[in-house]
């Protein structure tokens, strides 16, 4: 399906091999003064030059030195669409760095981007949400996030952003939520989540099912999880036709059902004839979440009795290339053949 694509190009003018660069160490300092300059061109085109330089780890490191956060940060709120685009770009490629992360963090970027969520401008947020991304990725980055209070408009983004957007919500939402899920619950995050599980786009569905394994890592998000009944859904997706959605919605299912409540859901919505379809399948990314999820269910008494007569399945994965697949089976058939 045909879907809108952010255009990053720029007015014709704007050709950063135009800018009044120095060579050397000297071309930073002077593209600082061009970024305070009151001529709008001045400061498009140094902004351009800037974003080039910036690929480089070594530039970050001097631009950070020299303050340009800062001025960065002034230039964010410039009436000039191009200026901000650009602007923008030069964060999220700074960020592609770890010590341009670590700069941004320190310099209280992530405040300052917020007003970006509601740019009229689609490449302006779209470059705001892959710098939110790659923060996300640092503790400290994820914990910048939490702190500016982001968690809730980013939940409520994910209904009306354009999908590639949306995919990079669902990749910052997956590293803060893996810190702290109060405030995502608290503001609705699983009904759009469990809608986002239906979404045309895989990568969308598959991403929404990472963000519902890191809410159930917590034992809050694990009760919520059954609780607005998510888990038949999960379900569903372990037919899906992408393997990376099946691998991810297995293991958001084996989280959620370590609650007792969620292991009754998983039984009820039949959960068990399409993870044992995985497990037979030798090339099922899913295979060890879904060996996992099983001899969860094993511990109930229906489980475990609809179990006995798949033991083979399991018998097979002793001989699985993976330890980790091999260590599951023995660990499942333990499981099932336990007798009370």
């Amino acid at each position: 399906m045909a879907t809108p694509r952010i255009s990053a190009y720029l007015p014709p003018d704007i050709d950063p091999t135009k800018a009044a660069l120095a060579f050397g160490r000297r071309a930073l300092p002077k593209l600082k003064e061009e970024l305070q300059s009151p001529e709008l061109l001045t400061q498009q085109r140094a902004l351009a030059a800037l974003c080039d330089l910036v690929h480089d780890p070594e530039k970050v490191y001097q631009a950070v030195a020299l303050g340009f956060l800062d001025s960065l940060k002034t230039l964010l709120v410039h009436q000039d669409q191009t200026v901000r685009q650009k602007t923008t770009e030069v964060l999220s490629v700074m960020a592609l760095h770890s010590i341009g992360r670590e700069g941004l963090i320190r310099s209280g970027v992530v405040s300052a981007l917020t007003g970006f969520l509601d740019d009229p401008v689609d490449i302006c947020r779209k470059n705001t949400h892959q710098t939110f991304d790659m923060l996300a990725k640092l503790p400290a980055g994820a914990g910048a996030v939490l702190r500016a209070g982001l968690i809730p408009p980013l939940v409520l983004k994910l209904k009306t952003e354009l999908d590639e957007i949306q995919e990079l919500i669902l990749d910052t939402l997956s590293n803060c939520l893996r810190v702290e899920v109060s405030e995502a619950l608290a503001a609705g995050a699983l009904t759009v989540l469990k809608e986002k599980l239906s979404h045309p786009s895989a990568a969308i569905r598959s991403k929404a099912a990472w963000v519902l394994l890191e809410i159930s890592s917590h034992a809050e998000g694990k009760v919520a999880v059954c609780e607005e009944g998510v888990i038949p859904v999960l379900v569903s997706l372990l037919e899906d036709t992408e393997p990376e959605v099946q691998v991810n919605s297995a293991g958001a299912l084996m989280f959620a059902i370590v609650a007792p409540q969620g292991r009754s859901s998983a039984m009820g919505a039949e959960a068990i004839p399409p993870l044992l379809t995985l497990v037979a399948e030798e090339t099922s990314k899913a295979r060890l979440n879904a060996i996992k999820t099983l001899t969860l269910l094993a511990e109930l008494p229906e489980g475990r009795t609809a179990l006995l007569n798949h033991r083979d399945t399991f018998e097979r994965c002793l001989d699985d290339p993976s330890e980790a697949v091999q260590r599951a089976a023995e660990i499942a058939m333990a499981v099932i053949d336990w007798k009370p």
